[in-house]
């Protein structure tokens, strides 16, 4: 069986400001620049050994995150704009919520959608600022466990969650 080329598991985040119209999605694909998106699971595992010398392991949950470093800024780029709100307003809470949408591509499209899982997100800008290379903005994205199975057109950049 062939491996899954790493361009078939796509990211798509939502880059709408908390003041847009509600349930307007932007969704902008990460992967320019970077060279790894590779969120990390950080389950919570307990384990205990028993007098027997049985090993009891506990899986109760896990806190992922993934961080999106390199950001390079670009002017008009709507994933820019909202992390410079995020910047410049110093933002907390809520402000800082969006989604981002696994794209499985490796799977068959149905009328250009493909199966997908949105996650509720909150964007932790690390810093701003760089090197001569250009202005970055990496940040981290903390998933905050809630998603929803469904399936994402690229073409359309529309997610629809699947009925229950």
């Amino acid at each position: 069986m062939p491996r899954i080329e790493r361009k078939y598991m796509a990211h798509y985040l939502d880059a709408a400001k908390p003041s847009a119209v509600p349930g307007t999605p932007s969704y902008v694909r990460l992967g320019k620049d970077l060279e790894e998106y590779s969120p990390e699971m950080s389950a919570e595992v307990e384990k205990s050994k028993n007098i027997c010398g049985e090993t009891s392991v506990l899986l109760s949950g896990y806190e992922k995150s993934g961080s999106v470093e390199p950001y390079y800024a670009e002017k008009g780029d709507p994933l820019f704009e909202r992390l410079q709100e995020i910047v410049d307003g110093m933002l907390v809470l809520d402000d800082c919520r969006s989604t981002l949408v696994d794209v499985h591509l490796w799977e068959e499209a149905t009328e250009g959608a493909y199966p997908a899982v949105r996650w509720d997100v909150v964007i932790e800008v690390s810093s701003h600022g760089g090197d001569t290379t250009g202005y970055q903005i990496p940040f981290t994205l903390h998933y905050t466990g809630a998603r929803a199975a469904g399936t994402f057109d690229p073409s359309t950049k529309t997610f629809t969650e699947a009925s229950a």
